[in-house]
């Protein structure tokens, strides 16, 4: 190390490859509070020496790993849960310090995978086969499910531990070896700790192998390595294509939660204030740096301006500063490119003829909420992915209006729709093409058993409960012929 440090955190500084903890052979990274540039500790980055060196593990860990009694996986994931509990105030003040995580939002975090280890603990005891008839006279067709192999999972920044755990946990309990790579901005939350939880739950060495690395360096080794049978990307939607590109090509599966533009329709005979609270909630939450965050609030207007009046009320009183204080809910993004990007973006917007109703300020790497008036569709803040704490509010003369604005987009993951009637809203919710939609309710909801996943430019496949499921393993068809077959030559 070429830096000494007395954070708390300096001892999670090597890679986690074949059950031992270990030196990476690649270059050296710091890592550091996003809010005040504190640092946190510094790690040798893995190669490609080192991610080969993780896939080959996690390979001959596996043929005995897929074996294991059910009931003994389940354990493991059980105690998995059981430890992460009593490590809840562990990793919530790491969320903190690493990612810029508000205590409210860690600790929603924790609650989330824990409930995700859970529900993936019942898997081994859903892997059922299946017995059909056949066509063919005296003939059995049985169906096994068995684990896919090998999965690569590449975790995101914003939700670091949660959002990888929801693909390391389902694919570890169905069986499978995993190599994860996390964002090297948020490499304990969402890549170390999840190594050390697990190899104290009692998953057998090499199974689960942690390899912190920057892609400049690696290239696209950890998708191309043939190991793999399935990839698991939580991130943007262009590295998403790139990584969709590259698995069809080596003919791997792949599972993709991308980019979002969410939508939150409030219709003419909504309840302005509560609707005002839960955009605050949708689009604020963690500085806006959720894949399922409010970006468009499409607003009838026979109710635009008492919305808008409540809603900067609501967003005006949001704490902002150290995430530490406990009070704070809008804390620092993850570094200074994303500050610059943002107000980038209200610039243009506001060049575009956006009027502003609360004006931000940057200080350091906290961004104070602003929110966008006036703004029509093809504005630069309703067409891009904002991953920020700012939002543009788009009036509009009908309900047929807001459903064709709502779906004027690439993306498809989340929204919302706020109405006087729960039907009227669920019926404006079936014609918004997401793979997921709230009434009366905002964008950003999770539930461990419910399918997770986006249409069009949002991803491919589905997180969660009998979903997750099927993406971590496969089908085998075998036959058994009872019974002599007459061939017809």
């Amino acid at each position: 190390m070429t830096t000494q440090t007395k954070s708390k955190l300096a001892n999670w500084n090597k890679q986690f490859i074949g059950g031992e903890w270990r030196e990476g052979k690649g270059k050296t990274y710091v890592d550091q509070n996003p809010f005040n540039d504190e640092l946190l500790t510094e790690i040798r980055l893995a190669s490609v020496e080192d991610i080969d060196a993780a896939y080959r593990a996690a390979k001959e860990a596996q043929k005995i790993w897929g074996k294991v009694n059910a009931y003994e996986r389940s354990r493991v994931m059980e105690k998995a849960a059981e430890l992460l509990e009593q490590r809840r105030k562990e990793i919530a003040e790491i969320l903190v310090v690493e990612s810029g995580s508000s205590y409210t939002k860690a600790n929603v975090e924790i609650d989330f995978a824990i409930a995700i280890i859970k529900e993936s603990a019942s898997f081994p005891l859903r892997m059922t086969g299946t017995i059909m008839p056949s066509m063919v006279p005296g003939k059995e067709n049985r169906i096994y499910r068995n684990p896919a192999g090998v999965v690569g999972v590449i975790g995101p920044f914003n939700f670091p531990f949660y959002l990888t755990m929801r693909s390391v946990a389902p694919a570890l309990a169905t069986g499978n070896g995993v190599v994860l790579k996390p964002d090297k901005q948020t490499m304990i939350s969402g890549g170390l700790f999840l190594g050390k939880l697990f190899e104290d739950a009692g998953v057998p060495k090499g199974i689960l192998n942690v390899t912190v690395a920057d892609s400049r360096e690696i290239g696209d080794s950890f998708v191309e390595h043939p190991v793999p049978r399935v990839i698991s990307f939580t991130g943007s939607t262009p590295v998403g294509r790139h990584i969709g590109e590259l698995c069809g090509k080596h003919l791997k599966k792949v599972a993709l939660e991308l980019g979002g533009n969410n939508a939150m329709i409030v219709l003419a005979d909504a309840d302005v204030e509560k609707a005002a609270e839960a955009a605050a909630f949708g689009k604020f939450m963690h500085q806006g740096q959720i894949c399922m965050a409010i970006n468009r609030i499409i607003v009838d207007r026979k109710i635009y301006e008492p919305f808008l009046k409540a809603f900067v009320e609501k967003a005006s009183k949001i704490k902002t500063g150290n995430p530490q204080d406990p009070d704070v809910i809008v804390g620092p993004l993850i570094n200074r490119k994303q500050v610059e990007r943002i107000i980038d973006l209200v610039e243009r917007t506001k060049k575009q003829g956006a009027r502003v109703v609360l004006e931000g300020k940057a200080e350091g790497n906290v961004l104070t909420p602003y929110i966008l008036a006036d703004v029509t569709n093809d504005m630069a803040i309703a067409q891009e992915e904002v991953f920020g704490p700012a939002c543009g509010v788009i009036a509009v003369d009908s309900e047929e209006e807001a459903i064709r604005v709502a779906n004027d987009s690439e993306f498809g993951l989340s929204g919302a729709v706020y109405a006087g009637s729960y039907e009227r809203g669920v019926e404006v919710a079936k014609q918004i093409e997401t793979g997921m939609i709230h009434v009366n309710d905002q964008s950003v909801n999770d539930e461990p058993i419910i399918a997770f996943g986006g249409e069009k430019a949002s991803g491919l496949g589905r997180y969660g409960g009998q979903w997750a499921l099927d993406e971590f393993t496969t089908v085998k068809w075998i036959s058994v012929q009872m019974e002599t077959r007459q061939y017809p030559f």
